[in-house]
């Protein structure tokens, strides 16, 4: 008899019995799953929204770009974005990705807490975040793994949401003042529960906003500050991230700028030796570096499998990868506004041959306002100069373990074949439906059922054509088999 307990206490906002239990009343679903999927698209949009609006700035900027104002000041929490929707007394949690999460304590703790407020539907934007019983920094990869696979009761205890926003209250949407949107934030989530507003301070002057940056970045370590003002707009205040990169390819200048670098294309090293294209960088330079690395790279120059297209949509020329080069960062993004995976290149390198060649694509990261710091002689491109965990103790990153030479996918499997046959003016005209599993969607870049229709009739123009349908369900894509079926394969077909 199958086990009814968790699903008869899972929100009636997502289909139950699509969750995947982890522990406890804790489970994860999917945006899909969801009875109003408007909820992951809100997600999404915010997301992207708001990454669009918040300017990125280091701490020079605060004297010299960020305007003169009245500022919200908040502390940048290393976690998940997610929003947390709220109904009828029932909560749940949903990442841009289409994640949600059901059965948490913090979500206990904040249907209690706008219950008690008397909200009936609430939509409310923060991060989720590991707290650790020490006190020390909360990372996105530890909150990641507690949700992903906690370990115990105390793991999915310590998971917390700092709130920062409000998307929308009983059907109203946010207030246009940013002020009075947090000042509603800090009535309804007060104290320091699992739910709770982010730490936030107002500011005045450019040596306030040093000295929270001073104390809570430098001293502290957070991962950075959140500024936002009604009428200058909003800005996040970051560290630079120093790395040791590989240089694999160069672009020159061209017009006046003929006989100098225009930029160069950087590598990490993952384990197995590969090289993982990270970006390009292209300020920093003196003229005089630009010069100097043009001739210098010029002299190892190699050939290549892979073409890798920059600005003015020119090919680098790839080199043999021998030089190292120091480069900074304001940021590192390991996902897109809408929570999926930014996957790069990844490469080997024949060094007998002086040749790259294309293994597969990776996820890796973008990196923000990247600028040249120094050349390394004293490195050297191996897996421990250049090394990409690098980017994973900044970031999360998935994959980053796998042997890119040797990882293969799983063989699909065909679910459904039938092939049906007419005769029209004494020629054969035929049409298929092919459902296959690809059982390669734990990878993230393919679904997890494929449907192809075929239709060939050679009376026609044009006698071949074809429809592709894809989906992570199997319901979904069994209906959509039923769809085709109902629509192409009528009277006078017969199955072959």
């Amino acid at each position: 008899m199958a086990d009814t307990s968790k699903t008869q206490g899972a929100p009636s906002l997502i289909d139950s019995a699509r969750i995947e239990w982890k522990l406890g009343k804790y489970g994860v679903g999917q945006g899909r799953d969801l009875k109003n999927p408007s909820l992951w698209q809100r997600t999404q949009e915010y997301r992207r929204t708001q990454a669009s609006r918040l300017i990125p700035l280091e701490k020079k900027d605060i004297r010299n770009r960020l305007p003169a104002g009245e500022y919200h000041l908040s502390r940048k929490v290393d976690g998940e974005f997610a929003v947390l929707c709220f109904e009828d007394g029932q909560a749940l949690l949903v990442n841009p990705g289409g994640t949600v999460r059901v059965g948490l304590p913090l979500l206990a703790d904040a249907v209690k807490k706008l219950t008690k407020a008397k909200v009936k539907s609430a939509l409310i934007a923060g991060e989720l975040y590991y707290r650790h019983p020490d006190g020390r920094r909360a990372r996105v990869a530890d909150a990641s793994s507690a949700a992903r696979a906690p370990g115990s009761q105390e793991d999915l205890d310590r998971l917390c949401m700092a709130v920062f926003d409000v998307l929308e209250i009983d059907g109203e949407q946010t207030p246009a003042k940013h002020a009075e949107t947090f000042a509603r934030i800090t009535k309804l989530f007060a104290g320091k529960d699992r739910i709770h507003p982010v730490e936030a301070v107002s500011v005045k002057t450019a040596e306030e906003i040093e000295k929270y940056f001073a104390d809570w970045v430098e001293g502290q370590g957070s991962e950075g500050l959140v500024l936002r003002s009604d009428s200058t707009g909003s800005y996040k205040l970051k560290p630079r991230h120093n790395l040791d990169v590989a240089v694999i390819g160069f672009t020159e200048g061209t017009e006046e700028r003929k006989g100098m670098l225009h930029d160069l294309l950087c590598a990490v090293m993952r384990k197995d030796g590969s090289l993982q294209i990270l970006g390009r960088v292209g300020t920093g330079f003196s003229d005089e570096e630009r010069r100097a690395l043009l001739s210098d790279l010029k002299d190892r120059t190699a050939a290549s499998d892979y073409a890798e297209i920059g600005d003015g949509h020119i090919a680098y020329q790839m080199v043999r990868p021998e030089l190292v080069i120091e480069i900074s960062c304001l940021d590192l993004i390991s996902s897109t506004t809408r929570g999926g995976g930014i996957d790069k290149m990844v490469l080997s390198y024949d060094e007998k041959a002086h040749r790259y060649a294309p293994l597969r694509k990776f996820p890796l990261a973008s990196l923000i306002s990247p600028v040249f710091v120094r050349r390394r002689d004293d490195k050297r491109v191996n897996s421990s100069d250049v090394r990409a965990q690098q980017l994973a103790d900044l970031i999360e990153i998935a994959s980053l373990e796998k042997d890119a030479r040797t990882y293969s996918l799983p063989k699909s499997q065909v679910l459904r074949r039938e092939v049906y046959v007419k005769t029209l003016k004494g020629q054969t005209a035929v049409r298929k439906l092919l459902m296959w599993k690809t059982n390669k969607e734990e990878d993230g870049e393919f679904p997890a059922f494929v449907l192809h229709y075929t239709d060939y009739s050679p009376t026609r123009k044009d006698p071949l054509s074809r429809e592709i349908r894809v989906s992570n369900s199997r319901a979904q894509i069994d209906a959509l088999w039923n769809e085709f079926y109902s629509e192409n394969i009528v009277k006078g077909w017969n199955r072959a």
